[in-house]
């Protein structure tokens, strides 16, 4: 394009712009931009534009009715679309004005660090520095657990009473009691739908016996339970099951001032296994409650030693060694931790043939001092109908122990 061109254009474009300025003045249109109107053409879109002779927007004739208060956004508005328009039409009936095309506008120059030497009075444009991206490493893959094990041993002094009519006998003392508690839980993250808990405890006391001028020590508590419980989800937290509960005992016990052995090995011994629906919530680690209902149950007692031992304190016939029984029963276990160092405990497993009742309910308050240190107080209630009438308990027995000792806990996966 020549100069002269070039030229003619320029003065071609500022006579139109000046007239659609003043037109625009004299129609009291919306006041254009003057700046954008003189600034270089650059073609960028095709906007639709309306016929000559046709009110264009931003014209008194186009402007929206907005609400009273905002005349000036409205003006403003006008006046910028106006101000395109014009622009637009003069690039569309004058192509050979304009000057750029946005396709066709070189590359902006590449990003760069501007440093300053003072020595020079320079300023020079320098690259970035390349940066490598580093990689984050890959999150290591956990392992699966499937069983989650928690195992606890404690060693305390003891202070018993024990009714007169306990079915394994024993008299009110101080005492040593140690236990060991394990279980083993099927991770039920792993597998929602399944549940198979197993819990092993054995709980040995031994006191000195002041009145017994036949033994210096007696055996007060010595309790063997495993329970084992397997289900599979029925519905959120219930489940079909099938539960067994294993209870004995190892030493040998006599009544005081006696030779009369009160309980030994597998004298007596109990088993229970039985066919129902299980209910299993747990809220964290602070509160957990399971309902186990066995409407079908099979009971047998047994007795192993008959000779030094009479049976019918278990509620198996004399001279007999087992006595097996079909009925239901039920257990219900809950766990309330108050505080991180109050945690409460208890238990209740009902059994009957229909014709007896047979319960215990345990409650164990674990009140920790520090790490090692712990304080336990522990009651246990019994009914059995199954076993003679006593006095002055009826078909009741009762033992609580208060205890101060050392305790020691650990958990593992595997």
């Amino acid at each position: 394009m020549s100069k002269l061109t070039t030229w003619k254009g320029c003065l071609a474009l500022a006579v139109m712009m000046a007239m659609a300025m003043n037109a625009a003045a004299q129609a009291e249109d919306p006041v254009v931009e003057p700046d954008m109107l003189y600034a270089p053409l650059v073609y960028d879109n095709d906007a639709s534009l309306p016929a000559h002779g046709q009110v264009l927007p931003g014209t008194k004739a186009g402007l929206y009715n907005l609400d009273a208060g905002d005349e000036w956004l409205q003006q403003a508005m006008a006046g910028s679309e106006r101000t395109r328009l014009i622009r637009h039409r003069a690039m569309i009936d004058n192509p050979q004005l304009v000057a750029y095309n946005a396709g066709r506008l070189p590359q902006a120059p590449p990003e760069g660090v501007i440093p300053a030497d003072p020595r020079q009075g320079m300023l020079t444009i320098a690259p970035q520095a390349v940066v490598d991206e580093v990689t984050p490493p890959e999150a290591p893959v956990l392992p699966v657990h499937n069983w989650l094990h928690v195992f606890n041993a404690s060693l305390q002094f003891t202070q018993a009473y024990i009714s007169g009519n306990w079915y394994q006998g024993g008299e009110n003392n101080l005492a040593l009691l140690g236990s060991i508690n394990w279980n083993c839980n099927l991770n039920t993250d792993v597998h929602p739908n399944w549940l198979f808990n197993n819990a092993l405890s054995y709980k040995l006391g031994i006191s000195t016996t002041h009145g017994d001028s036949i033994r210096k020590y007696m055996i007060n508590e010595d309790n063997f339970l495993f329970t084992s419980q397997l289900g599979y989800k029925a519905v959120k937290h219930w489940y079909y099951s099938a539960m067994l509960q294993f209870t004995t005992q190892f030493l040998n016990n006599y009544k005081v001032n006696t030779r009369t052995m009160t309980a030994a090995f597998l004298s007596p011994a109990e088993l229970n296994i039985g066919l129902g629906m299980t209910y299993n919530y747990k809220k964290a680690d602070d509160r957990m409650f399971t309902l186990a209902i066995a409407p079908i149950s099979y009971n047998l007692k047994y007795c192993r030693n008959i000779t030094d031992i009479d049976p019918t304190r278990f509620g198996i016939d004399a001279g007999k060694h087992c006595k097996s029984n079909v009925g239901s029963n039920f257990e219900a276990k809950w766990l309330w931790r108050f505080t991180p160092n109050v945690m409460l405990t208890s238990r209740l497993y009902m059994f009957t043939n229909y014709e007896y009742v047979q319960g215990d309910w345990e409650n164990t308050l674990d009140l920790s001092i520090g790490k090692y240190l712990t304080t336990q107080f522990y009651t246990h209630l019994r009914f059995d109908r199954s076993r003679p009438y006593d006095d002055d308990w009826n078909y009741w027995q009762f033992k609580e122990i208060l205890s101060l000792g050392i305790i020691y806990r650990f958990a593992t996966v595997n």
